[in-house]
């Protein structure tokens, strides 16, 4: 045999082994790169979504918290009254009567999870107006507006922070639950919702598509538990000392 037909055989068999190495691969490869699209996607609608509700939710307990009187009454008793809603079943309403798209996830679950914010902004706003600084900034005629914004705000820092770290796992499971129904983010793009409802229906023949995202999105909202409890730590006054 010649040199030639050793050579040929030998690129051969290498073609042959990339091929099958390929085909054995090529599952655990896709899955790989759609998990990693997947996790981009689920992170991306959970913190923006995240960023709404706390826009929303400091603006409108902050206000209802400082004005008081009537005007916070009139504020509060409209969130109880969006708190009997089943938001859920809003949520998905607005997905199925409009286009499903990036936007329209953002604003579903940002409104949502901004009624909690308001409610603890709110009652951290009564404590703090209540306060010496705020007193003094009166007396010296500084503007409701000014009060909020260099007095308030900068004191509702800490708790919006924990706060905002534990909302981002709830944004998560939402965006999960849409995305497992078919009503959530569509192809070509894909979040972990959408994969774990697509190892759902290959659980019998490869559990490994189910079993990947799903773990990987308990591991993600553990992260966010774990860090929200230690920025909750942390910003306590009572623990560090």
């Amino acid at each position: 045999m010649s040199l030639l037909d050793n050579r040929t055989i030998r690129v051969s068999g290498g073609i042959l082994l990339t091929v099958a190495a390929c085909a054995l691969a090529g599952p655990w490869i896709d899955l790989f790169v759609r998990t990693m699209l997947g996790i981009r996607v689920t992170l991306l609608v959970a913190i923006v979504a995240s960023l709404v509700s706390l826009i929303i939710g400091v603006a409108y307990g902050a206000i209802a918290g400082f004005v008081g009187g009537r005007v916070d009454a009139a504020m509060m008793r409209f969130v109880d009254t969006l708190y009997a809603l089943p938001f859920i079943f809003f949520v998905i309403l607005l997905m199925v009567a409009f286009e499903r798209n990036f936007l329209l996830i953002f604003v579903a679950i940002g409104a949502v999870n901004w009624l909690d914010m308001a409610r603890i902004v709110r009652g951290q706003t009564l404590s703090l107006r209540e306060r010496e600084f705020v007193d003094a900034a009166r007396l010296t005629g500084v503007s409701t507006a000014r009060i909020l914004l260099h007095h308030i705000a900068p004191n509702l820092i800490g708790i919006v922070v924990v706060y905002v770290t534990l909302t981002i796992p709830q944004a998560i499971l939402v965006e999960s639950f849409l995305s497992f129904l078919g009503l959530g983010i569509q192809e070509p793009q894909t979040s972990l919702g959408a994969l774990v409802d697509a190892g759902v229906n290959q659980m019998e023949g490869a559990s490994w598509a189910l079993l990947i995202p799903a773990g990987l999105l308990a591991l993600i909202l553990l992260c966010f538990n774990f860090l929200g409890d230690g920025l909750r730590d942390f910003f306590d006054v009572r623990h560090t000392n």
